[in-house]
């Protein structure tokens, strides 16, 4: 199943896919809370932000491919608040890419 956050789409044409009614981030936690098994985010700067700031982050899966661009908007946004972070898997790929997942570290476990 898909499930969209998105304050346009109504009606999605796509197969399987759920819109998100509500505050996005009360809709999110109802959605963590009744599911089983992971969620994830693809390529949505804005929403994994607003995700963490919300404390609704478990994990990163982060993929670093072997380029150099030189430009390019960051990732996270800039914060104050540290988010601290234990390495617990990596899986390096044929083309020199490597997935690094990390476990979000909350109160006692830090």
């Amino acid at each position: 199943p898909k499930y969209v956050v998105s304050s346009v789409l109504k009606n999605p044409t796509w197969n399987n896919t759920t819109v998100l009614h509500g505050e996005p981030m009360t809709a999110v936690g109802r959605l963590k809370q009744s599911l089983e098994g992971d969620i994830l985010v693809e390529g949505s700067r804005t929403l994994a932000n607003a995700l963490r700031r919300h404390g609704l982050v478990d994990e990163y899966r982060l993929m670093v491919f072997p380029v150099i661009l030189g430009s390019g908007a960051q990732f996270f946004d800039r914060t104050e608040d540290a988010t601290n972070l234990r390495l617990t898997a990596t899986h390096s790929f044929a083309n020199g890419a490597v997935e690094l997942t990390y476990q979000v570290l909350r109160g006692e476990e830090i």
